[in-house]
């Protein structure tokens, strides 16, 4: 049911696409023949909706990956900068979250860990829509951030860094064996101020796979059965694609380099002061308006990425 909602959607959109051409192509003969430079500036904006349309469109048929309509489940960690690189990664959850709406996808926080002083040291959430890992797995990486810090009376420029790791939610039965001595499990109480997260009970479940010493940890679920469940299923999603890396020897091609929090490691870089400006490094593809970027407004760079990788094969 999944698949035929979303091939009726692409249907939709192609017919959708015809009618809006057919109606431009009207508007010009229309122009043209009553000599109505009036109507120019309507057929522009026509156009461009059209145009917006399209290229949208185009960018989901470069969504053919194993993974890629798949979930995605998203981790963000501050790096180095103390409390501004959790401020840093309270900034880039709200632009995820903000670029989650715009496509229509829904957020659930899985787990986060509050920064000493304010924002965020980690957290983990779970973006559930169509092609939701095809868009985020862009975002794996290292960012930077340049700006003038709220937290130095000083008022000088501080650099920060936090880092964004994103894998697919295989929602299939992931074939890969654990031995249960292989782990070491930890229950511990869900942090937050209150509402949903505040738990009395020590529900939360982190697991460490002592061979490759991948932690994972859920304290969504009230029950540590569940959380135990989620958090099983995020470590074989793990596993599973990274024994794929190894076997097919393209280590970037699913999860990325796995580098360090800090200088010269970053995918992206968000300049607010002297100048403003984000570029990203891979790419090449920059935008001046950083206020719009921590909006959501990250179309520009995911589709040269996704365009990148359909290049490269």
């Amino acid at each position: 049911m999944k698949e035929l909602s979303a091939l009726q959607n692409e249907i939709k959109t192609v017919r959708n696409l015809e009618t809006a051409r057919e109606d431009i192509q009207t508007l010009i003969e229309l122009a043209q023949e009553e000599g109505d430079t009036e109507m120019i500036p309507e057929i522009r904006s026509e156009l461009k909706e059209f145009e917006t349309t399209f290229e949208n469109f185009r960018i989901r048929t470069l969504l053919s990956g194993e993974y890629d309509a798949c979930n995605a489940i998203v981790t963000l960690h501050a790096g180095a900068g103390g409390t501004e690189s959790c401020d840093w990664a309270n900034m880039l959850y709200r632009m995820y979250t903000r670029y989650a709406q715009s496509k229509g996808f829904s957020i659930t926080v899985l787990d986060y860990q509050d920064g000493d002083i304010t924002g965020l040291k980690a957290i983990t959430f779970q973006v559930d829509g169509e092609n939701a890992y095809g868009y985020f797995q862009s975002e794996k990486g290292v960012h930077r951030l340049v700006r003038i810090s709220p937290f130095n009376s000083a008022g000088k420029r501080q650099t920060s860094f936090a880092s964004c790791d994103v894998i697919p939610d295989i929602e299939d039965e992931i074939d890969i064996e654990i031995n249960d001595d292989d782990l070491k499990i930890d229950t511990y109480r869900s942090s937050g101020a209150g509402g949903q997260h505040i738990n009395k009970t020590s529900s939360a479940v982190r697991i460490t796979h002592l061979p490759t010493g991948i932690v994972v940890q859920c304290q969504n679920e009230r029950s540590q059965l569940f959380n135990k469940d989620k958090a099983m299923q995020m470590l074989k999603a793990k596993l599973y694609l990274l024994k794929k890396q190894e076997q097919e020897e393209k280590v970037s091609g699913i999860r990325g380099e796995v580098r360090d929090i800090d200088f010269g490691s970053q995918i992206r870089s968000y300049v607010m002061q002297p100048y403003t400006l984000v570029k990203d490094h891979r790419t090449g593809v920059e935008n001046s308006n950083v206020n719009a970027v921590l909006d959501g407004d990250l179309d520009g760079f995911v589709n040269a990425y996704l365009k990148q990788r359909s290049a490269h094969g």
